[in-house]
């Protein structure tokens, strides 16, 4: 079977496009929305996003924990942020291979902000039956795409319940 290669997802946010922009686009704050990202450490020591901006995340999953290093692709304020993940380790980020790609958009709606969270699979190299093999054993079970989209629905959900309230916000 061909691997899904995208997924997204959306949820209008009470905010305007700029407020979620900056909490999204500081990747230090992921950990308090994503069920498996902890957190991140920029490399250059800035927050401010910025194209080429260099950051660790670190990662969990149940007992398994890992640290990928990112790269930011766009960041277009109260717009567009992307980066992609490519190189993994336990501690370090020491394999080096295109992983994955994440990308928020915002736009603005009537009732504040539509945020779409967009994941896709950067292994193209790999033959679809080896990923497949793989990704089962990584998520119990299921293929990336269907895992990542249902972390996606949880982290727009949680964005928007910390953009909403009152003392988080903003």
């Amino acid at each position: 079977m061909k691997r899904t290669m995208t997924v997204s997802d959306s949820i209008v946010v009470d905010a305007p496009p700029a407020a979620i922009y900056d909490q999204v686009s500081d990747p230090t704050r992921m950990g308090r929305w994503s069920p498996e990202n902890q957190g991140a450490t920029v490399t250059d020591g800035t927050r401010v996003a910025h194209v080429g901006m260099v950051f660790d995340g670190h990662n969990k999953r149940g007992p398994f924990r890992w640290t990928t290093r990112c790269t930011v692709t766009a960041a277009e304020p109260g717009e567009r942020f992307a980066f992609r993940v490519h190189a993994i380790g336990r501690r370090k980020p020491v394999l080096k291979a295109p992983i994955a790609s994440w990308e928020y958009r915002f736009e603005a709606v009537a009732d504040g902000t539509r945020v779409t969270e967009t994941w896709t699979d950067d292994r193209r190299s790999w033959p679809d039956a080896m990923a497949g093999a793989f990704d089962r054993v990584a998520t119990r079970g299921r293929t990336f795409a269907e895992f990542q989209r249902k972390n996606i629905a949880i982290t727009l959900r949680n964005l928007k319940k910390v953009m909403e309230s009152p003392q988080d916000g903003s």
